[in-house]
């Protein structure tokens, strides 16, 4: 496992290496959700595929590939999220995945508040020392990119991809548990945890629900 401090200089090369860019699409995150949130249309689903696509590719390539190659399994992890960008960037014309806002005030209001967390992440950074260069911002690092997708699956269920869904989970709950908060102290990655955990116990209530729906269609239907 590499050391703490070693772990974080790579993140902080990786900053110092595309800034600008990362508030650039971060800044494009933040106005492609608000327009989503004013009008959940197809534009706007695109727009956000358009987006999830560009930059898990810009995370599979230039984070883990060019810069993070100091990283454990950084290989792997690259495959990960080459292949969410591939996959988010074929769902624009398959539309297997469809965002919305939910029915349902709870599920409205862990939407809105997980939008808020996410956009908060290089603030809870900080407030745990985590200050630039060290400063993980959704769009081109890996966490709160996955925490964002999250978000929009979790609310669009049960009208996701559940290859997309398989990849964002894997890396959202294991990896704060066993690695991010014990060895690298990435306590904002607390958020992306808390996010994953709401997105399965939400995906299998679905599962089961859709599971005894299809049950009673058969009883019925031979009965």
């Amino acid at each position: 496992m590499i050391p703490a401090e070693d772990w974080w200089n790579v993140l902080a090369s990786y900053n110092e290496s595309i800034m600008p860019f990362q508030f650039i699409l971060a800044t494009i995150g933040i106005l492609i959700t608000f327009w989503f949130i004013i009008k959940p249309n197809k534009k706007a689903n695109i727009l956000l595929k358009l987006y999830f696509s560009v930059s898990f590719a810009v995370i599979a390539v230039v984070f883990f590939l060019i810069k993070g190659r100091e990283l454990p399994a950084y290989i792997a992890q690259a495959i990960c999220f080459g292949s969410l960008s591939v996959l988010f960037a074929l769902d624009i014309k398959f539309d297997k995945m469809k965002f919305r806002t939910p029915e349902g005030k709870i599920r409205l209001i862990f939407m809105y508040t997980s939008f808020l967390l996410v956009f908060l992440y290089p603030v809870v950074g900080m407030l745990a020392g985590h200050v630039y260069p060290r400063m993980i911002l959704y769009g081109t690092f890996p966490c709160p990119t996955t925490a964002l997708a999250l978000v929009y699956a979790t609310a669009s269920m049960p009208k996701i991809d559940w290859k997309s869904m398989i990849l964002l989970l894997i890396w959202a709950i294991p990896f704060p548990i066993a690695i991010q908060l014990p060895k690298f102290g990435v306590y904002e990655d607390s958020i992306m945890l808390f996010i994953g955990l709401v997105s399965l116990i939400t995906w299998i209530w679905w599962l089961v629900r859709k599971y005894r729906k299809n049950n009673l269609e058969k009883k019925r239907l031979f009965s």
